[in-house]
């Protein structure tokens, strides 16, 4: 068995580009995880994968020629079944042999072959064999199968192949793209499988412009990245392709000077690197005149539609200058810088226009217009939805502030979804908000309301920063809980892929208001402010979406590092101020740290346990029933230490409370020791129960500790 290194290639047409890089990587992946399942590689082999807009392709070093052979036993049957009472084979057992494919030529004979051995209780049969290793062609022919197949392609082409045979004819074929030539060498040796229609050679296509030869017929699977680069003027690998377009740019924006630097956008230089093979970074630029439209606008249109990079200056401001990744490198760049400046033009005269067109009317003008705009069948027009927001803004305003953070609200509340009916936004989407603080802005109303209708719809993602102001937060709150109430309220919930209404994320941006900005707001009851503004379009789904919520939260704070056990025993009480959950889960974590926390937590489950079949409890003890020296020891440590751990937990002090009530462990377990609760007699047995309801009450105001106990 000898080792050498693998090349497989896919030449192909233009693949996606937003696809490429996952492509490329699952390409590469499964065929390394087939050819290791069939043991055609050895502990020190190296993957290297490959993805350019024409090719995937995946180098793996030390692939042997032929995999080991591999010892197996079979179980055939048990002894009882397989051989009768002489020890002669029976005529089940030969059958079997048979269908193995053993010959035998008398049952003395087959008896022979087989090995005895215990299996459970009783004892078997079983033939030893060697199974033959596989073959690289065998073995590569397997995996190139499932690679292929395996492939997460988001949209699959069919296409006509002409047959390889003596009559004339076409066969369909179904691939991410049309393929047309497929590579496999075994250090210089082509191993001849096939797939697509199209059978191995060594022979590829470099640049479709600028190769130096072709075909490009490599040598051997080592130099196929070094022989596309010189010959065939191709970058094969995505991750070397990446990073030189980042130095080009970056060394553009460097020559330019005055702290020029190109935007940061990992999506579009991703985007990028797939639609190039060999990457020329050139400077462009575009008229002053434009700088006067709103630079995400510019910004925007340039990422989006012609996959620029703009140039900020030193203080991030846009300059009328950007880059473009050329795919050629002609000797005079100036035909190509020309033709990107004359195709940028247009599209930033749209902006300017649409710019112009919308300050030409309020926004309060175009609230009117949200009435003809639907936003769910069944929950009306985004007029209907802006009155909804309206009203649950002011509910949370008058809870955080004075008639002015009211007024405020409400007018941001009114204004923020009417940037939706502008020429800006209907053409560029993603700018809701954003134009909206603009166009604000233009008609002269305040920067806490113009910041506060661009602030609504934060945070937009994992990571997103939070509105700037207290009116910021309260709309964006009223807006994310409309959505949430509204949607639970009529039965349209996400599922396990499916979430077309982004809920989850309002879920997680409801917790990081209420948590971050520390708001002084209940859940429960806020949830329960957002129904009345619906009025009979909804069913009250106001503790749906609070569970929702807390899974959310619980999920958040797993992420954080907090234990299940932890997150289970503070949200099992379902706290409703959310900003004070952290300090819960401290104080949580640092009881757990203490020597008493194991007997607390297991007393605390038995006490749950004893009331949950009582049923009602009243939490009432009467001091001249307690008999037994264990419950009245008890009582009076009740009596010392809660008083205390309550004022430290009303103070916020979680920790110091939970650390003033450890003390409880002896005189808990000497009342579990020395007292039956469940007294014959009947006031016994209630004021026993109502001494543990106190007990109780008084141990899972933080968390509920039972959920500590292992």
């Amino acid at each position: 068995m000898t080792t050498k290194n693998l090349l497989v290639e896919l030449f192909v047409e233009e693949l996606p580009p937003k696809a490429l890089q996952k492509l490329g990587d699952a390409f590469a992946g499964v065929l390394c995880e087939q050819l290791k399942a069939q043991g055609l590689m050895t502990a020190d082999s190296v993957l290297t994968p490959f993805a350019s807009p024409r090719r995937l392709a995946a180098q793996v070093t030390a692939v042997a020629d032929k995999a080991a052979d591999k010892a197996v036993r079979q179980k055939l049957m048990p002894v009882s079944v397989g051989l009768d009472a002489a020890g002669t084979a029976t005529p089940a057992l030969l059958k079997k042999l048979q269908a193995l494919g053993v010959q035998v030529s008398d049952p003395a004979a087959a008896v022979a072959l087989l090995q005895r051995a215990q299996d459970g209780k009783a004892e078997a049969l079983f033939y030893d064999s060697v199974l033959p290793g596989a073959t690289l062609q065998e073995g590569l022919q397997k995996a190139l199968h499932e690679a292929i197949a395996k492939l997460p392609i988001p949209k699959v082409m069919t296409y006509q192949l002409e047959t390889d045979c003596e009559l004339p004819g076409w066969s369909s074929v179904q691939f991410v793209r049309p393929a047309h030539g497929l590579v496999a060498l075994h250090g210089s040796d082509v191993v001849p499988v096939k797939a697509l229609g199209l059978t191995a050679g060594n022979r590829t296509q470099g640049h479709r412009f600028e190769a130096a030869v072709s075909p490009v017929v490599l040598r051997d699977a080592d130099s196929y990245a070094q022989q596309l680069r010189d010959e065939g003027a191709v970058i094969a690998s995505f991750a070397e392709r990446r990073a030189e377009i980042a130095r080009q740019l970056a060394a553009a924006a460097a020559k330019v000077g005055n702290g020029a630097h190109a935007i940061e956008d990992d999506a579009l230089l991703d985007e990028v690197t797939a639609l190039v093979e060999r990457p020329n970074v050139l400077v462009c630029s575009f008229e002053q005149e434009f700088l006067g439209v709103p630079q995400e606008c510019l910004i925007l249109t340039m990422k989006a539609n012609q996959k620029y990079f703009p140039l900020l200056d030193a203080a991030d401001k846009l300059t009328n200058l950007f880059l473009v990744v050329s795919n050629i490198t002609p000797d005079d760049p100036s035909l190509v810088i020309g033709g990107n400046e004359r195709v940028v033009r247009p599209r930033l005269a749209d902006a300017k226009f649409f710019f112009d067109q919308d300050r030409k009317k309020t926004l309060a003008s175009r609230v009117e217009g949200l009435g003809k705009v639907v936003y769910h069948n069944k929950l009306g027009t985004q007029g209907e939805r802006v009155e909804r927001v309206r009203a649950i803004a002011q509910a949370i305003a008058h809870q955080l502030g004075d008639s002015a953070l009211v007024q405020q609200a409400d007018q941001a509340a009114l204004l923020a979804k009417t940037d939706l009916v502008t020429d800006m936004v209907g053409e560029f989407p993603e700018l809701q908000g954003t134009m909206g603080r603009y166009y604000a802005l233009n008609d002269g109303l305040s920067e806490t309301v113009a910041d506060a209708i661009e602030d609504h719809y934060k945070p937009r993602f994992s990571g997103d920063t939070l509105p700037r102001s207290t009116v910021g937060v309260v709309v964006a709150l009223a807006d994310k809980l409309e959505t949430l109430v509204g949607m639970f309220g009529i039965g349209n919930l996400p599922t396990g892929d499916r979430d077309p209404f982004a809920l989850r994320r309002h879920a997680l941006g409801v917790i990081r208001m209420l948590v971050e900005k520390n708001l002084p707001l209940d859940l429960n009851a806020l949830l329960a402010s957002a129904v009345p503004a619906f009025g009979d379009k909804i069913t009250d789904a106001a503790p749906q979406v609070a569970d929702f919520i807390y899974d959310r939260l619980a999920g958040n704070l797993r992420e954080q590092g907090y234990s299940a056990q932890e997150v289970d025993a503070v949200l099992a009480l379902r706290p409703q101020r959310l900003a004070l959950v952290e300090k819960q889960l401290a104080a949580v974590r640092a009881f757990a740290a203490l020597p008493e926390s194991p007997a607390l937590a297991a007393a605390n489950k038995r006490v749950a346990n004893i009331l949950k079949k009582a049923g009602d409890v009243d939490p009432h003890v009467n001091p001249e029933l307690l008999q037994e020296a264990a419950e009245q020891d008890l009582y009076a440590a009740l009596q010392r230490f809660v008083p205390e751990a309550n004022a430290q937990f009303e103070a916020g002090d979680f920790t110091a409370s939970l650390q003033t009530l450890a003390v409880l462990r002896v005189p808990v377990d000497a009342f579990f020791d020395d007292v039956m609760v469940n007294a014959e007699q009947l006031d016994l047995r209630l004021n026993r129960q109502g001494l543990l309801k106190s007990l109780h009450l008084a141990m899972n105001r933080v968390a509920d500790l039972s959920r500590l106990a292992v």
